[in-house]
């Protein structure tokens, strides 16, 4: 086995794929190999470090340094200035926007100083398409301790003393959930992994798939062991292929090496997974919709009780958990229950994985302790906000929570809190908004993704969720009344009540929320027929200030329907009949002259 004396780690994860990083590693290797140094520099596809905002991303170890926004043609720099004569390439090192200073080492980078990476522990470090990295990590330890030395008893027991909640959402304590279904008698137990994440903006569990896959195929069999499960079943949506091909490939791998199969570690403990692919159906979040269409049904919820832990697939006893929840499991197992209960709040145990995303300058995927700030987030670890715009609100929980304003930015991250401050922990996404995004429009948004995504089996989320788009779009159009508002506010309480499942139950909190926290949005709306921020196109009105503008022409040369008019070095003047509301003459002029409703 060669002995390399480095690593040239390149992000293989989807985003970063999209931005050429293939191309990236296939250059890497041709000129590796050009330069005869193939037998000491090793080329490594690893998962997603969680910087989306810099990648492509290349990290060279031993040397500690990490590069950002890599593209194909940079790659030949990095091999004769890096690694064959030793001389880091500066240009390509991340620059801190604020002191304007280049950082070589990703830990001192403010993105990660205030991160603690527990589910994302191997993302970015490994190979995720090769075991043996995954062993050499301590991979696969966890599971032989369990099946060794520990009764499936002491495993729940130890999951629940160290506090672990569900991460897909609801927050429900992972070790009650395992013992719950322990405890229903049958030939027959299932354990199922929740893979297919539904929120917009959301790519946690798509990244531990993509970049850790034997973390989660390791926890399903301690969890499968625990319960009493012969089977798991990773259920997980076909529009994930990366993450279908590293699941399917570290699946096959563990089998060879009797990690999965029959008599794991000379015991007499099987256990097998399989692949069920879904459509993407956000409402397959809830469990009992989620073995529906394992089952091959229509995907929607079950009454309940019984619930899953009772009769679940097929009506056998069965455990549902998401991704992030089984990455946290085999180093819980190792380092014990009061290493991870030290971790976090007094009822929010450990870390949680955000996806960042919105209007903030540092995208990506981020993990941090329970308790940790909002502020903390979006400022320290995001950033702050993009172009140096005013932070505005926050969106957490995806379409299932609700906006939260400055006055709460410093509420600490956990299940509670959020809920006292009217939002959600979800999944994990988080938005952020700043002054030019239109709140009345930021609820549409989510009401038409929850329309389109309920299940249609009860009738206040099928019926209703239309209705409340219907008025989110009338008022949208300046259109709607005073009595549309109150019917609006009447009709989410309905549809909250009423509601069969979690996704019906919390269908109107972005409507909720944005009402109680930008009431006057919506007056602006209705009463004035005019949208404040311009992003309702049909009330905007873009118009040109005489006293800026200078006359530069820029405006009326990017019009695609030529309603600018005025001569050179003279003021401009929009003509209103024909103006579309596009916004090209607000982006084009350098002079502020142009005003945005």
């Amino acid at each position: 086995m060669n002995q390399f004396r480095m690593n040239v780690m390149v992000c293989g994860g989807t985003g970063c794929m999209a931005s050429d990083s293939d191309k990236v590693i296939q250059n890497f290797e041709k000129l590796i190999k050009e330069y005869e140094y193939d037998k000491e520099v090793q080329i490594v596809k690893t998962g997603c470090f969680g910087f989306c905002e810099q990648g492509p991303i290349v990290k060279i170890e031993p040397d500690n340094v990490f590069y950002v926004r890599v593209h194909p043609e940079d790659v030949e720099e990095i091999v004769k200035e890096h690694i064959i004569k030793g001389r880091k390439v500066d240009r390509l090192l991340y620059q801190e926007p604020i002191k304007h200073e280049k950082i070589e080492q990703h830990k001192k980078m403010p993105f990660y100083k205030k991160q603690l990476r527990i589910a994302l522990r191997n993302c970015g470090l490994i190979n995720p398409e090769d075991i043996y990295e995954y062993i050499a990590f301590g991979g696969y330890e966890a599971l032989g301790k369990v099946i060794t030395s520990m009764t499936p008893m002491e495993v729940i027991e130890t999951v629940k003393k160290s506090g672990l909640r569900g991460r897909g959402g609801g927050g429900f304590p992972t070790g009650l959930k395992w013992e719950y279904t322990r405890k229903f008698d049958s030939n027959t137990k299932y354990i199922i992994c929740n893979a297919d994440e539904g929120d917009p903006g959301a790519f946690m569990d798509r990244s531990i798939l993509e970049g850790d896959p034997h973390s989660v195929i390791e926890a399903m069999a301690i969890g499968g062991y625990a319960i009493g499960a012969e089977e798991g079943i990773v259920y997980i949506r076909a529009e994930y292929p990366l993450a279908i091909e590293r699941l399917s490939i570290a699946i096959r791998q563990a089998r060879e090496l009797g990690l999965l199969g029959k008599n794991i570690f000379g015991s007499d403990f099987h256990f097998n997974i399989r692949l069920k692919y879904g459509a993407g159906a956000f409402v397959c979040g809830e469990e009992t919709a989620l073995i529906n269409s394992v089952e091959g049904k229509r995907g929607e919820p079950r009454n309940k009780p019984p619930y899953p832990a009772e009769k679940g697939y097929w009506d056998r006893p069965t455990c549902v958990n998401n991704v992030e929840t089984f990455a946290n499991i085999p180093p819980i197992i190792l380092k014990g229950s009061d290493w991870f209960s030290s971790i976090g709040t007094e009822n929010s145990k450990g870390t949680k994985v955000f996806a960042l995303a919105g209007k903030v300058n540092n995208v990506g995927l981020v993990e941090v302790p329970m308790g940790t700030t909002l502020r903390e987030i979006i400022y320290d670890v995001g950033g702050g906000i993009v172009g140096n715009h005013k932070f505005k609100a926050v969106q957490t929980g995806g379409p299932s929570g609700g906006v939260i304003t400055e006055k709460d930015l410093d509420t600490p991250i956990d299940y509670e809190h959020l809920m006292e401050i009217g939002s959600m922990m979800g999944s994990g996404g988080m938005i952020v908004m700043d002054e030019t995004n239109c709140m009345v429009n930021i609820a549409k948004f989510y009401l038409e993704f929850i329309m389109e995504e309920s299940c249609g089996r009860c009738t206040p989320c099928r019926i209703g969720t239309k209705r409340l788009h219907e008025f989110l779009s009338k008022i949208t159009k300046g259109k709607a009344t005073m009595e549309d508002l109150d019917a609006l506010k009447q009709l989410s309480y309905m549809i909250k009540d009423g509601s069969l499942c979690g996704l019906g139950q919390t269908a109107p909190n972005p409507v909720l929320s944005t009402l109680e926290y930008f009431w006057d949005e919506y007056l602006a709306h209705v009463k004035d027929k005019h949208c404040p921020t311009g992003e309702c196109k049909v009330l905007a009105k873009y118009s040109i200030s005489k006293e800026k503008c200078v006359g530069c022409t820029a405006c009326a040369k990017v019009c695609p329907v030529d309603c600018i008019s005025g001569k050179v070095k003279e003021t401009h003047v929009i003509d209103q009949s024909r103006c579309i509301k596009c916004g090209a003459c607000f982006d084009a002029c350098n002079f502020n002259a142009v005003i945005k409703p």
